[in-house]
């Protein structure tokens, strides 16, 4: 429960820890074609129901797959929240699949993978990489599902899924906004306590090996207008070996990375411009190994060898040199004054603070987080980004367009 009494409204935000790599190898999308299917209506409630009762309340709502968890959530006047925990509970366990619905939402699925990854070269790559960094990991699968698999799901295997995952036992409920904790205790009780457990947590997922040896994927397409350069790194996670490092990787991609002050930013953008954009992600907060990622789009008339010759000289120039204790500072600094603004969000702290808990870590973990982040030095950036940066640990991909035949 995190209060907000900004605005006389409330977030309710459900999480299930069931994301798609908890997917049974051959059933890759049914996670994200659940996410479909919970507002399909259930035995007391009919579909479209409860999305009109968020509408007539003047609320917003929606909902979220990644590799580690589901999520729904609700933004409803606070004095309609329990009427949302009363849908959202009654959803928990009680849908109904028809084999229409089921068919329904697959073709909508199906034309969502259509869109975001048949018609887009960009994200064709993106699961190529996946698949190529994670060997053996469950992160190779792509959350929307490979195309083939989307298809062959039946209903035995959807409901065995939802009657598995999605219960109060593999839940998480977080409440924010112009509420009191012991009101949200009362209703979560009422509408939530009621609802018996699956006793039957995610399987273990599998492991990925130590890497060995630098790969790449190139991928041409004659659709692909701007040609892109990126590179993913396996890196340490909040929940994984190494997961002390988390924190100084997060500043040092923001060293790094930021579109404004980063050093790609400075130097290949406005420096040599030899790129219209770079930057790096990372993000730390997984269930399994995390990526640190870069990115860059050449300039016309920049070579791809030549980028990535400029980005490579920009990481040999930080292992070689280090990061400054200025540079430290400054990016600590910025990076905690945007907690501080995100905190007035009513969706944001409910985001932080649920997927934290979901993946496995704790409340501390978010209280904590500004005094932990002004700790980290210099030296813990550099002994990070030497675990991280190393070629056999990562995967280059090109994204370029197709060459006319001669």
């Amino acid at each position: 429960m995190i209060e907000n009494h900004r605005v006389p409204a409330a977030i309710q935000m459900l999480w299930y820890k069931v994301g798609a790599a908890d997917e049974v190898p051959g059933e890759s999308g049914v996670a994200h074609l659940f996410e479909h299917l919970m507002f399909k209506g259930t035995e007391t409630t009919p579909p479209e129901v409860f999305s009109a009762f968020v509408r007539r309340h003047g609320g917003r709502e929606n909902a979220f797959t990644s590799s580690d968890s589901t999520g729904y959530y609700q933004v409803v006047p606070r004095d309609q929240l329990g009427q949302a925990m009363a849908y959202e509970a009654d959803r928990m366990r009680g849908l109904v699949l028809k084999p229409d619905q089921i068919e329904s939402e697959r073709a909508v699925v199906l034309e969502e993978w259509n869109g975001r990854v048949a018609q887009s070269p960009s994200a064709q790559l993106s699961a190529e990489m996946s698949a190529t960094l994670f060997r053996n990991h469950n992160y190779g699968r792509p959350i929307i599902g490979w195309r083939h698999e989307i298809e062959a799901l039946d209903r035995d295997t959807l409901l065995a899924f939802y009657r598995r995952y999605y219960a109060p036992d593999n839940a998480v409920l977080v409440v924010a906004g112009d509420v009191m904790p012991d009101e949200v205790k009362v209703l979560a009780e009422t509408h939530y306590g009621p609802i018996p457990p699956s006793n039957n947590p995610p399987a273990p997922w599998t492991s990925e090996p130590p890497p060995r040896g630098e790969k790449r994927v190139v991928l041409r397409d004659e659709r692909v207008k701007d040609p892109s350069w990126r590179r993913s790194y396996i890196a340490p996670s909040a929940h994984t070996e190494g997961k002390e490092h988390v924190l100084a990787l997060d500043v040092l991609s923001a060293i790094l990375g930021n579109r404004s002050v980063g050093r790609l930013a400075k130097n290949l953008v406005r420096g040599s411009e030899q790129a219209t954009a770079a930057g790096v992600y990372y993000d730390g907060d997984k269930r399994g190994p995390a990526t640190f990622f870069f990115y860059a789009i050449p300039r016309n008339g920049t070579g791809m060898d030549v980028l990535e010759a400029a980005v490579d000289e920009q990481i040999e120039l930080l292992l070689k040199d280090g990061v400054t204790d200025a540079e430290v500072a400054s990016t600590i600094k910025r990076m905690l004054a945007a907690a501080v603004f995100a905190r007035d969000d009513l969706e944001t702290g409910a985001r932080v603070l649920g997927q934290t808990l979901a993946n496995g870590g704790t409340i501390a973990d978010v209280e904590e987080w500004p005094e932990r982040l002004a700790k980290v030095t210099a030296a813990d950036i550099m002994a990070a980004a030497r675990l991280v940066l190393q070629p056999e640990r990562a995967v280059t991909g090109e994204l370029l367009p197709k060459e006319p035949r001669s």
